[in-house]
């Protein structure tokens, strides 16, 4: 009875859904939904992908609504179960290792003011304060091939990240924006069909972001709104190095055809195996990236 009741009523209060779905993340999750969970007009999800660890016995005194399930089925189905379970106008996607005040999430709503507007990104900082570059362009065969041969590091504007500190100090237009704090409108997520599941994870913010173009909106960027994201701002941990050149190979498919596709399988395998012969990180890292040139190759 009692969340029939906070339900109805969040029909009329809240503007904003926050979904965070989490996986093992027992250590993190409570410092990112505890700012927010208290908050009027904003309403707390937490999806645990099957994690295993109580997770959500970390946030069980606090006023969300927690679902945990049974399967773990990818960062992107965690985020449709979510949006499904809300009704919010704007549904923020938050990561659990990262962290935003209220004040901020409303600062990066007011930009969703502008009609035009399909989904709003804040300003990432690490725990420290230093910045984390999370605006974006879109994949290209010559970011891929830079990146293989290590030439990102001489030619950044070859690569994807945009690098650029003075980017990050006034609001922009980047193509996409890190899915590890983003607000999107729900009416233009349901037009869309949420994210797409058949990226588990990886690039399914770099498509998410694609498709809202494609259906005419722009994405923001507003320094104004500051979030923080502890831990999950490095490179991917050399295990699921498989798991993001498959997404890549994907995204790749889904969005720009069989010529792009079969050019960047070959991309990707030449930086597999690039960085296998430069590898640090001992035989763990040798054997992700093993893997991951298998899994370019289409093994």
């Amino acid at each position: 009875m009692e969340t029939f009741a906070r339900r109805r009523y969040s029909r009329f209060v809240v503007a904003i859904d926050i979904v965070v779905v989490s996986y093992r993340s027992e250590r993190t999750l409570r410092a990112c939904v505890g700012p927010l969970a208290h908050v009027d007009g904003m309403h707390v999800f937490a999806v645990d992908n099957a994690s295993g660890d109580g997770s959500l016995d970390s946030i069980a005194d606090l006023p969300v609504t927690s679902i945990a399930l049974d399967e773990n089925r990818g960062f992107s189905h965690g985020n449709n179960v979510g949006i499904r379970a809300g009704d919010a106008p704007l549904v923020l996607f938050l990561n659990p290792d990262a962290r935003i005040e209220p004040d901020a999430l409303r600062r990066l709503a007011r930009v969703l003011d502008d009609e035009r507007v399909g989904a709003a990104a804040p300003k990432i900082v690490d725990d420290d304060g230093s910045l984390h570059f999370s605006q974006r362009r879109f994949p290209t065969l010559r970011a891929t091939y830079a990146r293989a041969l290590f030439l990102h590091r001489l030619f950044p504007d070859a690569e994807e990240l945009v690098r650029d500190p003075a980017a990050y100090e006034q609001p922009g237009s980047p193509d996409w924006v890190s899915g590890a704090c983003v607000l999107v409108r729900r009416s233009l997520l349901e037009r869309l069909g949420g994210w797409d599941e058949s990226f588990f994870l990886y690039a399914e913010d770099i498509d998410l972001c694609r498709r809202i173009r494609d259906a005419g909106c722009d994405i923001r960027y507003e320094p104004a709104a500051v979030a923080r994201h502890v831990g999950g701002v490095s490179a991917p941990r050399t295990g699921l190095l498989p798991v993001l050149t498959a997404s890549r190979v994907r995204y790749a498919r889904k969005h720009r055809g069989p010529l792009f596709t079969v050019l960047e399988r070959a991309g990707l395998a030449l930086g597999a195996l690039t960085h296998l012969a430069a590898a640090r990180g001992g035989i763990a890292a040798r054997r992700g990236h093993a893997r991951s040139l298998l899994r370019a190759l289409g093994a």
